[in-house]
């Protein structure tokens, strides 16, 4: 057992080093009596890492010459042992427990993680890509989508890693305009039970706050139309209100606009913890009472649901169960590309103290 141990640390040792380039493609190994004595292992637990990493297609032996670095960029995806993990916000509430998930899971299988964030922004977004481009060494890739609720010029690249047989998989938010799995919350669902739970609480006028350029902000916004017909509740352009990214970060250079578009609502649905927690505040700063005056329900059941004033009723999101998932899921398809490896992660309501019962 302690052979074994040595020899997949060797191998992980001298992997690390051609994945951070120390060990070139075209590179002559140094012999098995060099490598022993560097590493003060037997020659038998060398000639195990290496016919390991000869099997992975790091390697390669020429009878007479020698052992020589091959690279990742010779080898098949589903042999690398590099995830690059694309996100959209380095400081997002949910991200951090998403990628505990995801390394946690990739980690215990022998893989490592490249991170990269675009900050929402479809310029970050291409370098990222062109970057995995070029380097042409991951073996997979678990991206969030940048504004998915818009249209993206970056479509053709991630297109082209597709091409080069590189299994891609979506996370929270995906391009309906690519055929790629993706592990999300049910965001139509999310929002039918939020209205559902709205609706048994007495509540008829219920407003909408939600983001104009994610696409879940458009998934969300459909299972809030859909709910409302079905319960007969009066939706459309009255009652709501439509934020891009900008305008959440200026969310109080909108405030006549949010006061005039939920005036008569009883209770307004959000789009996440972040935007209830703004409106809150702008309420607050308004004279109203939450709930006594409007109440809020939201997605996502973060910390902020925990920091409100008001403690928010939420609908959970299993960012770590869906990090997981995710990781687990991509491996599948990394061995099997005809995997269906998309999954939706079924909505429950948390309940706080933010929705006033009028029943």
């Amino acid at each position: 057992m302690e052979k074994e141990t040595k020899y997949l640390q060797l191998a992980a040792l001298l992997r690390e080093s051609i994945q951070e380039g120390e060990l070139k493609p075209g590179e002559k190994l140094r012999s098995e009596n060099e490598l022993t004595a560097a590493y003060g292992c037997s020659r038998q637990t060398v000639r195990h890492a290496l016919s390991l990493l000869e099997e992975e297609g790091l390697l390669a032996r020429r009878r007479g010459s020698g052992t020589y670095v091959k690279g990742f960029r010779e080898m098949p995806p589903e042999n690398r042992r590099r995830i690059a993990v694309i996100s959209t916000y380095v400081d997002s509430y949910i991200f951090p427990r998403t990628i505990q998930g995801i390394e946690n899971y990739l980690f215990e299988r022998g893989y490592s993680v490249q991170i990269a964030f675009t900050n929402n922004l479809l310029e970050r977004e291409r370098i990222v890509l062109e970057d995995i481009i070029s380097r042409d060494d991951v073996g997979g890739i678990i991206m969030e989508a940048t504004k998915s609720g818009l249209p993206n010029p970056n479509l053709p690249l991630i297109r082209t890693l597709a091409e080069r047989d590189i299994p891609i998989l979506f996370i929270n938010s995906y391009y309906r305009e690519l055929p790629l799995p993706h592990v999300t919350l049910n965001d139509r669902q999310a929002a039918e039970r939020a209205v559902e739970y709205l609706a048994r609480a007495g509540h008829k006028r219920i407003g909408a706050l939600m983001k104009l350029d994610d696409g879940q902000g458009r998934l969300r916004y459909e299972g809030y139309l859909t709910a409302c017909r079905r319960l007969g509740i009066p939706a459309g352009d009255r009652g709501t209100m439509w934020l891009d990214t900008e305008g959440e970060k200026n969310f109080s250079d909108c405030r006549a606009a949010i006061l005039r578009s939920f005036r008569d609502c009883t209770a307004v649905f959000c789009y996440n913890d972040k935007l209830a927690f703004l409106l809150e505040g702008l309420l607050k700063e308004e004279g109203l009472g939450i709930p006594e005056d409007i109440s809020l329900i939201s997605v996502d059941d973060s910390e902020l649901a925990e920091l409100s004033d008001t403690r928010l009723t939420s609908v959970h999101h299993p960012a770590d169960r869906l990090g997981g998932k995710a990781a687990e899921n991509l491996l599948a398809l990394m061995k099997n590309r005809s995997f269906d490896a998309t999954c939706e992660f079924e909505a429950g309501i948390v309940e706080r103290d933010s929705v006033k019962r009028l029943l």
